[in-house]
């Protein structure tokens, strides 16, 4: 068996893989959407197409980097909720690779690890969605949204991009509240209205071509359109009001994760304020580093039998035990 460890990022906007090995690095990504099956992330199809992205990376890189990993850690948007046997992945991934042990953990776990490293604290992981997680990781997990677009996400990417889209089509109707500079984005990238709701209706992610739009409603926010500006401001609002819900019974650390903070000249003063406003006393951590970071400390952990499962947002299995089972489950963690 090998010494070496691949983290997986799976997260709305594609798969992201880093591995290590010996000194050597290697890295592979995927941009397409997450596969999905009447809304559940389709596990089976997903496995295929991370274990096409690490064999890419693994070729690039070949021969310094082996096809086989005494750990692999895949942080994966959907879970809880939308994941429904995470031992698919093990099933899938553990004999192909040879691993010596496989995480699967929520991304928003992947993102914690990778901005505090195994330290307590708040971390937002905002990329199409968001999620918040606030954990010790061993007797707190307080979750805060993660409740998908149409129910939650508020602030995220698909969150953004929904709101821009809205003012875009608004000036389009000749309706109050209305950007001109968003219809003409709108236009430059979707084409007609009408093709935009086509795409959105039809799309088995409607998320994802949400928050597409969002690094668009940037462009115009930073070339003064007042009506972008609110929406990133109040996005920024949003993520420091779910920062706070997630925080009880920690030390009141924050940090962030996810491609939606690439936008931090926009989020950064409406998220930071509201959370100080909330919760005098907070103190903000820059990310150490990103999910797949996170998600390859976990993988190095996992294979030295470091890491402890708590269901529902954090499994592990092991090639030392059957190959049918994971760590059996502790008692089921508390929840915000």
């Amino acid at each position: 068996m090998s010494g070496g460890f691949a983290g997986v990022d799976v997260g709305g906007g594609g798969i992201r893989v880093q591995i290590e090995s010996g000194g050597e690095s290697a890295y592979g990504e995927d941009t397409a959407p997450v596969p999905r099956d009447r809304g559940r992330v389709d596990l089976d199809r997903l496995a295929a197409r991370i274990a096409a992205v690490v064999e890419d990376a693994i070729r690039a890189s070949a021969p310094a980097v082996p096809a086989r990993f005494a750990g692999m850690a895949v942080g994966v948007t959907g879970l809880p909720g939308l994941v429904r046997d995470p031992e698919t992945l093990w099933r899938a991934l553990g004999e192909r690779f040879g691993l010596g042990a496989l995480v699967v953990a929520g991304d928003m776990v992947t993102t914690h690890v990778g901005a505090l490293g195994f330290q307590p604290g708040v971390v937002v992981a905002a990329g199409t969605g968001v999620i918040t997680l606030g954990t010790d990781l061993d007797g707190v997990w307080n979750q805060s949204d993660g409740w998908g677009h149409l129910l939650g996400d508020h602030g995220g990417g698909a969150w953004v991009g929904m709101h821009g889209l809205q003012a875009a089509l608004r000036a389009h109707d000749g309706r109050a509240g209305g950007s001109a500079p968003l219809l003409e984005r709108l236009t430059a990238r979707f084409g007609h209205p009408l093709d935009l709701v086509a795409l959105v209706y039809e799309s088995a992610s409607p998320a994802h071509h949400l928050a597409s739009f969002a690094p668009s409603v940037a462009d115009a926010a930073r070339a003064g359109d007042p009506v972008a500006r609110d929406i990133w401001a109040e996005a920024g609002r949003q993520l420091g009001q779910t920062a706070v819900a997630a925080a009880t019974g920690l030390d009141p650390v924050f940090s962030w994760g996810g491609r939606l903070f690439d936008a931090a000249d926009l989020l950064m003063e409406p998220f930071q304020s509201t959370v100080r406003a909330l919760l005098p006393g907070a103190r903000f951590a820059p990310p150490r580093g990103s999910s797949a970071d996170g998600a390859l400390a976990l993988a190095r952990a996992a294979a030295g039998g470091e890491v402890r499962p708590h269901h529902p947002y954090l499994y592990v299995f092991a090639a030392s035990r059957s190959r049918t089972g994971a760590e059996a489950a502790p008692p089921p963690p508390r929840t915000r």
